[in-house]
């Protein structure tokens, strides 16, 4: 990732040729009898052969003697360009120059160079490269990069110069362990999710298809084969072993790597790694894992067809054993390249929230079912999650708010001075609050709606449960239902005013051979008035067993009728049919929620003239008039 603007402060002791290198690198040719300190020279890009390089970099001479302009010269620095000509000045790098960087506290890169090796005979130079500059290289954490040069010869000068701006634009610290001589464990993980993402049939290799593919995406050029059979060839010799024939394993993609940054084409991993929105932290960027996204008041988030297909092939993929469902050891890998199951899903007990195959295993119904809950609830985590998995939408910026849409915001109305919500049109996903007294069914009407069998053992919900699954209404649409139990955290939601706004429809359940089972619910309306200004249906559960009379103010059927609403479903887990009834009925109430508001007077019955009546209104005055007109006729001719 270039940066605009790259600051290079030039360091060393006095006469190591910090000033001739610079005016070298400018002026092409070596100048001499220059003045002590050059002057801030600033570099244009187009100086630069290099691709890499940032729009400008400046180079800021320095002299030892004024430390508190070197100082601050350093603090505002990107990168340290440390020189050094002979024996005693190489002796003060490590006593005294590194020291001194560590001691102001900056961490930056530095990289070191050996100057004036005209002076030096080629036999010695070779000597240099091997006891001098390695062991520096290898202690010190810092020095990114070492090079020998002569300002009087220009030689390596550019080269110089490129590594410093290199040293900022591609960091090799974040990659390479120079002591231990192997990749670092976070560039290990980023590169191991990049051999992931590019491994499209999640085989194990990278076939020459997919590493090419890999190679066009990256740099924008071609890899012929005799290249990808070198490749190969280089990474057998690194490992010592034989060459796969079926690709090149994960193991071998990071010693390919490892190979780049030991001879210095650390560029070359930057380049993979840029490519898949990696930082110079080796984290990924937050703008591609938090896009921005703005979602109005009162509407909602759902996902797009496309990002419908990206988790329907993502499921296929990884059901190697096309058993229909997604086993532990499957999910592992899957969320591989990810933070591991988002967190809403662990808390809420995945994959018991959605619809699981004999073995437990959720399938690819409740997979979408979980996804389509978790973008309503929390849109914010499926972005999350289509940037780890490498979702792609094709499009120009590759955003994953591609895989998402925004409804329409709801809208309010009134109607005698009650507030009531207008249908929406464009909604496939709802939310449903399930209440009701302790023991009265609500857990088991959850698991019911899972296609779970009842069970007879009564354990009470303290923490807050939640399952969705789809529903199919009349005409053949399907949505998604969330159901929510509360358990212990009832008062607090009820209480809270966006969470309540998040509720689509209230279901009021009650145990119909409880006979103190529906005074709950009157008190639980008293208590939160809120609750009037959202759409309820009232369910009468445990309909198999015999109907108890309710000890309540009033009676169900009356008090539905006193609110304007339909009289309580009769509902019972071992009836299939009226479970879908209610199923389809809360779907309804929350897509039209004027017929299911508490209170809410229905419109009156106002009779209208239809074209059809105006039309039989006037066939029958013609006829009328017509026979006047002939027994006026009759009578005169009388």
């Amino acid at each position: 990732m270039s940066a605009d603007e790259i600051r290079v402060v030039v360091c060393g002791d006095e006469g190591v040729g910090k000033s001739s290198l610079i005016t070298a690198l400018v002026k092409e040719k070596f100048v001499p009898n220059l003045q002590h300190v050059v002057p801030p020279m600033t570099i244009p890009r187009d100086f630069s052969s290099s691709e890499y390089a940032p729009k400008s970099t400046i180079l800021i001479d320095t002299s030892p003697s004024d430390i508190v302009t070197l100082q601050k010269e350093i603090r505002q620095a990107d990168v340290i360009w440390l020189v050094y000509s002979d024996h005693y000045t190489y002796e003060r790098i490590s006593l005294y120059w590194i020291m001194m960087f560590r001691a102001l506290g900056v961490n930056l890169p530095v990289v070191l160079c050996n100057n004036k090796i005209d002076l030096v005979p080629m036999a010695e130079g070779e000597i240099t490269v091997v006891d001098e500059l390695m062991p520096l290289l290898k202690e010190f954490k810092e020095i990114e990069s070492c090079i020998r040069c002569s300002a009087k010869e220009n030689y390596n000068v550019n080269q110089a110069f490129y590594l410093c701006q290199r040293a900022v634009t591609h960091p090799v610290a974040p990659l390479f362990d120079y002591k231990e001589n192997c990749l670092k464990p976070l560039a290990v993980h980023a590169l191991k999710r990049v051999f992931y993402l590019c491994d499209k049939d999640q085989d194990g290799f990278l076939s020459d298809q997919e590493f090419m593919d890999l190679q066009q995406r990256c740099f924008h050029k071609s890899l012929d084969i005799v290249e990808l059979e070198m490749l190969k060839k280089a990474i057998a010799d690194a490992s010592g072993t034989t060459k796969e024939e079926n690709g090149i394993t994960q193991t071998g993609f990071l010693t390919l790597n490892e190979i780049y940054a030991d001879t210095g084409r650390h560029e070359t991993i930057w380049g993979i790694l840029r490519t898949f929105n990696y930082t110079d932290s080796l984290s990924i960027d937050d703008k591609v894992l938090h896009p921005r996204f703005d979602v109005p008041a009162h509407a909602s988030v759902e996902l797009s067809p496309v990002g419908y297909k990206f988790l329907v092939d993502l499921f296929l993929l990884f059901d190697k054993d096309n058993d229909g469902g997604l086993s532990d050891v499957e999910l592992a890998q899957l969320f591989y390249p990810t933070s591991g199951i988002p967190k809403m899903w662990d808390e809420s007990n995945f994959p018991r929230t959605s619809v699981c195959n004999e073995q437990g295993y959720v399938t690819l119904q409740g997979w979408l079912a979980q996804w389509s809950m978790t973008t309503f609830l929390d849109y914010k985590t499926t972005l999350a999650y289509l940037g780890y998995l490498g979702f792609n939408s094709g499009a120009k910026n590759g955003s994953t708010t591609a895989a998402l849409k925004i409804t329409k915001p709801r809208k309010f109305r009134k109607r005698n001075g009650k507030t009531f919500r207008t249908p929406v049109n464009d909604r496939t996903v709802f939310n449903c609050f399930v209440l009701g007294a302790p023991a009265s069914g609500k857990t088991s009407l959850l698991e019911a709606f899972l296609g779970r069998p009842y069970s007879e053992m009564y354990s009470p919900t303290i923490q807050p449960r939640i399952v969705v699954n789809s529903v199919e209404i009349k005409g053949g649409k399907q949505c998604y239902l969330i159901l929510e139990e509360l358990g212990e955290l009832e008062p607090a939601i009820l209480e809270n005013q966006k969470r309540l706004e998040q509720c689509d429809v209230i279901c009021y359940t009650y145990d119909s051979a409880d006979p103190e089972s529906f005074q709950y619910l009157l008190n639980l309306r008293e208590q939160y008035p809120l609750l009037d200004d959202l759409p309820v249906v009232y369910v009468a559960l445990k309909a198999d067993l015999d109907r108890q009379q309710q000890r309540s103010d009033i009676q169900p059927e009356p008090y539905t009728r006193s609110l304007f609403l339909p009289s309580p479903l009769h509902i019972s887990s071992s009836w299939s049919s009226s479970l879908n009834e209610l199923f389809v009925h809360l779907v309804e109430a929350a897509s039209f929620p004027k017929n299911a508001t508490p209170g809410l007077e229905p419109e009156p019955q106002t009779e209208t003239i239809t074209p059809f009546m105006i039309a039989g209104g006037a066939v029958g005055f013609m006829a009328v008039a017509s026979i006047w007109f002939l027994r006026g006729t009759v009578l005169n001719t009388k």
